[in-house]
């Protein structure tokens, strides 16, 4: 009886549109006070419990290397370099979105940081070269997703600390996931190119595509001095993350004198206030998970997924599933907390290497951040294309395509992906 009142509790503040944070929260709160025997301050006790981890720090200095990058305009160099590097494709300003994508993920680490930094240069830019309005909303949130893959990733960052698993291998392992993605989302507009004639640029001379690159190389560093670090042993993830942020302030600020010491006031606000919601939701997210451990949940899961699905593929394609419809409703943050801790186990118990089943966690959550209702992403890509969300959705769904096809690759065929990670010794 309580588990439905809960659950009821849980979808009615959702449907009423509180703040997934607070849901969380209060949730808890109630089910710890229908605990008789569990004082409530045991829910402020296990808020706090869950931010105890030194690996979270690097959670809001990626955030503030990123808002750095992204107000010194650094993502217009890397739009320039991806333009005279693939714009003579047809359609090459959408496959200059992805490119410059997977640059930008390698540097901020989030999806949404991605969607924000880049879409407000290319989706104006593609609706003038006569582009359809929605297909550059969706390229533009479908490329995001690998934010949250290519290193470095502040969900990765997230997953490390809660299972116990090298965040550098995790990262390493995005790697290979994250250029299947682009590969294939640019086969795909290659195809849409074509069939509407988008239009593109003439070929870029070497000499400029050199020249626009070394402008490039500054920026582009930043992901090749975070790996090389960790990988190196020389420092640890959140170490990295400082490096991160003092790297992205010399070059804004000494390099391409594109930020000043007023702007840093609204930089450190956003940051702030970007990384208190993710880091409120872990915590709220950490206390909900142990109320669930105490009504057994994790267990009936592990005996369910031992009865009902008695072969690996099985358990392999329900992770997917669960997943999936998890993201379409949650923020990544709280849905790794809740989610992971119930179906790892029996994952590693089965013999699914950790760093695998993050890899397929990641990006079925990224799936969740260009799905309604939830959708971040394309919300956003959505909003400054000044486009209804249910246009752009339709025209995202070839995209969501693509990207479940690699999901399935990586889960079912684990070499694809591990070959890399596993190569390094951490």
């Amino acid at each position: 009886m309580t588990g439905i009142v809960l659950t009821a509790l849980f979808f009615g503040l959702m449907l009423l549109g509180v703040p997934i944070a607070f849901v969380i929260g209060i949730v808890s709160y109630v089910g710890f006070f229908l605990l008789d025997a569990i004082p409530l301050q045991s829910v402020v006790q296990q808020m706090f419990s869950g931010l105890e981890s030194f690996i979270l720090l690097a959670v809001p200095l990626f955030i503030f290397a990123a808002n750095i990058m992204n107000q010194g305009k650094i993502s217009e160099k890397l739009v320039q370099f991806a333009v005279a590097l693939v714009g003579h494709i047809r359609g090459g300003l959408a496959h200059a979105n992805i490119v410059v994508s997977m640059f930008f993920g390698g540097i901020s680490g989030a999806s949404t940081a991605d969607t924000a930094g880049i879409g407000k240069i290319m989706i104006p830019s593609m609706a003038k070269e006569k582009y359809h309005k929605e297909t550059a909303a969706a390229v533009t949130a479908a490329s995001s997703t690998m934010g949250m893959i290519i290193p470095p990733s502040i969900p990765m960052v997230i997953y490390g600390s809660l299972a116990g698993v090298s965040v550098g291998k995790m990262f390493i392992g995005g790697i290979i996931p994250g250029l299947a993605i682009a590969g294939g989302l640019m086969a795909l507009i290659g195809i849409i190119s074509h069939r509407h004639q988008y239009p593109k640029y003439e070929r870029v001379k070497v000499k400029e595509v050199l020249l626009r690159g070394l402008k490039s190389i500054p920026p582009l560093l930043t992901p090749v001095i975070i790996l090389g670090g960790i990988t190196g042993g020389v420092v640890t993830p959140t170490e990295a993350a400082v490096l991160a942020c003092a790297y992205a302030f010399v070059l804004s600020f000494f390099i391409y004198r594109t930020i000043s010491l007023k702007d840093l006031p609204g930089i450190v606000y956003d940051t702030l206030k970007l990384s208190s919601l993710t880091l409120f939701a872990l915590a709220t997210a950490t206390s909900l998970g142990r109320l669930i451990s105490y009504y057994n949940v994790p267990s009936a899961v592990e005996s369910f997924f031992a009865n009902a699905l008695p072969f690996d593929w099985m358990f392999v394609l329900a992770v997917i599933v669960l997943f999936l419809l998890v993201g379409m409703f949650m923020d990544t943050v709280p849905s790794i907390v809740l989610f992971v801790p119930i179906v790892l186990p029996t994952a590693t118990q089965i013999g699914i290497d950790p760093v695998h089943f993050g890899l397929i966690v990641m990006m079925c959550l990224a799936v969740g951040l260009v799905t309604p209702p939830y959708g971040l992403c394309l919300l956003l890509a959505s909003k400054i294309a000044e486009i209804p969300i249910g246009r752009s959705f339709y025209a995202t769904i070839p995209y969501i395509a693509v990207i479940l096809l690699v999901i399935g690759v990586i889960a079912f065929i684990p070499e694809t992906a591990m070959w890399l990670p596993n190569s390094f010794d951490f």
